[in-house]
């Protein structure tokens, strides 16, 4: 096990209700969890998205903490939260990383897998 490291995964979603394909609006909603893999308690300071559409138009989106907080994880806690993005086009992805800092002063940085946002085909 590493001394510092926080594990992240994330399970997309599509919002019908909040997209317009006419108007080439599409919006996805995202949950991530965050889990401390580590040994030794952390803090999330900041986060670093790169998002692409499949267009291949990319936005990097830079902030402090996630959504409005800045978790301090123990080992083996873990900080769930949902978000959104909207695209211009039914397909995408995102990416990117969260900075971190544990107890004893150490920065590390925590992957966030590349993960699809697709709106679902229909049959016609």
């Amino acid at each position: 096990m590493a001394k510092y490291e926080f594990h992240v995964s994330v399970r997309p979603q599509y919002l019908p209700e909040h997209s317009d394909p006419e108007e080439n609006k599409y919006v996805f909603a995202y949950t991530v969890t965050v889990r401390n893999t580590g040994e030794v308690t952390a803090k999330l300071l900041s986060r670093h998205w790169i998002i692409t559409n499949a267009a291949g138009q990319v936005e990097n989106v830079r902030g402090d903490g996630v959504v409005g907080e800045q978790p301090v994880l123990r080992p083996g806690e873990a900080f769930e939260y949902t978000s959104g993005c909207p695209l211009e086009t039914p397909v995408g992805s995102m990416r990117g990383t969260y900075y971190c800092v544990a107890e004893d002063g150490t920065r590390f940085e925590a992957e966030i897998p590349e993960f699809v946002l697709s709106m679902p085909r229909r049959l016609h």
